[in-house]
């Protein structure tokens, strides 16, 4: 999932002033690991989710673990 790629790359870190960087997340939810390409802090490891990535990606996820 390239959503990084987007006006959301000039996003800095609350926490560091740092700007973030693109990088492979590892996710944990109800036992079930998946991974995505996110924007992330390289000084604290802070992760920004954009609203598009939840709504589009995690929900869905979510969703269908639950119905199991």
């Amino acid at each position: 999932m390239s959503d990084p790629s987007d006006s959301s790359a000039k996003i800095s870190c609350a926490k560091c002033h740092v700007r973030l960087q693109e990088a492979r997340v590892n996710f944990r939810y109800l036992k079930h690991e998946m991974h995505a390409d996110v924007l992330k802090c390289p000084s604290c490891g802070q992760v920004y989710l954009s609203e598009k990535m939840v709504k589009d990606r995690i929900v869905r996820v979510e969703l269908s673990l639950e119905d199991k």
